[in-house]
C-alpha cells in the first residue's frame, strides 16, 4: 500500500524536539485539533489471561464496520492517555466500535488486581480475550489490535496470540482478527534501554519514566496491601530496577536481560501471520538506532508486515506540517493515526471485495 509521505513542521525535524513537543505542548492542545466528540463509552471489566480482571471502556456506533482494540504505552491510564483517546474519537467517527483498556498494573486495572506487567508475554492473550468478550457485547469482527510505544509491543504479542484464538474463548475465531497497527513499538528493550541511559538527553527521559513506574508500583501497593514489598519499590529507581525488583521473579526469569530477550518485539516479527502495520521513525530518541536495519530486514522477509519507516517523527509524535496534511488529505495533524485508519479501511474494503468476487 502506498502512503502519503510524512513531513513535520520545520521546527520539529529532530526526534527529541518532536517527542518533547508532543508530550508537553500537543498534549494540552489536542482537543482543539479534532471536531469529533468523545464516543459514548461504557465501562466494563474484562477477564484477561490467568483470569486477571482488566478494566476497559467500549463504544459501538450505529452499523459498526469492525472493532479497534487498543491500549497505551509504558505508563499512564485511560484517564490521561490523550493520544489513545484521540484514536477513539477518530475511529468511532469512521464507524468503528472502539475498545480501550488499562493494561496490567495500570489505571483501574491496578485497582482490581496486583498482577504486574509482563511486556506482552501475557498481555497478548489479554488483547485476544478482551476482543472475545467485546464480541459478545456487540462489537463486531473484524478486530484490529493497536498500541504505541510499549503498547505497540503488547499489540504485536496479541497478533501472535491470535493464532490460537479458539483456545481462549468460544465464539471468537482466528479469522475474526484482522491484524494490528502499531506506532513506534518497543522492539528490543535490552539495546534501547542501554542506549537511553547513556544518551546525554535520553537519561533524563529514562528518569522521568522510572519515576512514573515507581508511582505505579506504589498505587498497586496501596490498592493491595501486602502484594508488593515496599522496600523493593523504594529500590526501584530505574526502568531496569523496576523490572529487576518487582517483575522478573514473579515471571520466573533469572535476569532482566533474559526477560527483555524473551519479550522482545523484534523476535516476534518473523512469527506474525496477520497483516501488521508498523509505523516507525528513524529519529525516535527512545530506541537504539541500530534496531532500524534489523526491523527492515524482518519486514522484508515477512509479507504480512507493512513497515512505514520515516526519517522524522520522534517517539509517538508524527505531528504533520500543513503541506503534509494537504497532500495526504488529512483533516488534522495526526499523521500516524490517519495512516492507521487508512490502512484499516483499505483492508476492510479489500476483504469485502474478495467476498463479493
Amino acid at each position: 500500500m502506498d502512503y502519503s509521505p510524512y513531513t513535520p513542521p520545520s521546527l520539529l525535524k529532530n526526534g527529541l524536539a518532536m517527542t518533547l513537543y508532543t508530550a508537553l505542548a500537543a498534549s494540552r492542545e489536542w482537543e482543539k485539533t479534532t471536531v469529533h466528540p468523545e464516543p459514548p463509552y461504557q465501562e466494563t471489566i474484562f477477564t484477561g489471561a490467568g483470569d486477571v480482571p482488566i478494566f476497559g471502556i467500549f463504544a459501538i456506533p450505529e452499523n459498526p464496520r469492525g472493532t479497534i482494540v487498543g491500549t497505551y504505552g509504558i505508563t499512564g491510564s485511560l484517564d490521561n492517555q490523550w493520544f489513545l483517546k484521540l484514536l477513539g474519537r477518530k475511529a468511532f467517527a469512521q464507524g468503528y466500535a472502539v475498545v480501550l483498556f488499562d493494561w496490567r498494573a495500570h489505571g483501574k486495572t491496578a485497582e482490581l488486581s496486583p498482577t504486574l506487567t509482563s511486556d506482552g508475554l501475557y498481555e497478548g492473550e489479554d488483547f485476544v480475550r478482551v476482543a472475545a468478550q467485546a464480541k459478545t457485547m456487540g462489537c463486531p469482527a473484524p478486530f484490529w489490535f493497536t498500541g504505541f510505544s510499549l503498547g505497540g509491543q503488547l499489540a504485536l504479542w496479541a497478533v501472535k496470540a491470535a493464532g490460537g484464538a479458539g483456545e481462549f474463548h468460544s465464539g471468537l475465531s482466528t479469522d475474526d482478527i484482522a491484524g494490528a497497527a502499531v506506532i513506534c513499538p518497543s522492539l528490543d528493550s535490552n539495546r534501547s534501554l542501554s542506549y537511553l541511559v547513556k544518551h546525554p538527553w535520553g537519561k533524563y527521559l529514562e528518569r522521568a519514566i522510572a519515576r512514573e513506574l515507581k508511582k505505579l508500583a506504589w498505587r498497586v501497593h496501596d490498592a493491595h496491601p501486602g502484594a508488593i514489598d515496599p522496600a523493593a519499590i523504594a529500590r526501584a529507581n530505574t526502568i531496569w530496577g523496576f523490572d529487576n525488583e518487582l517483575v522478573i521473579e514473579r515471571l520466573g526469569f533469572p535476569s532482566v536481560e533474559a526477560y527483555y530477550e524473551a519479550s522482545s518485539g523484534l523476535h516476534l516479527l518473523p512469527l506474525l501471520d496477520k497483516p501488521t502495520l508498523i509505523l516507525y521513525a528513524a529519529d525516535d530518541p527512545m530506541f537504539d538506532p541500530t534496531i532500524v536495519p534489523e526491523l527492515q530486514t524482518a519486514c522484508d522477509r515477512n509479507p504480512c508486515l507493512d513497515l512505514v519507516l520515516t526519517r522524522y517523527g520522534g517517539h509517538v509524535g508524527y505531528l504533520s506540517s500543513k503541506t503534509c496534511q494537504r497532500l495526504a488529505g488529512d483533516p488534522d495533524p495526526w499523521w500516524a493515526w490517519n495512516r492507521v485508519l487508512e490502512w484499516c479501511n483499505t483492508l476492510l474494503r479489500n476483504t469485502l471485495r474478495d467476498r463479493q468476487s
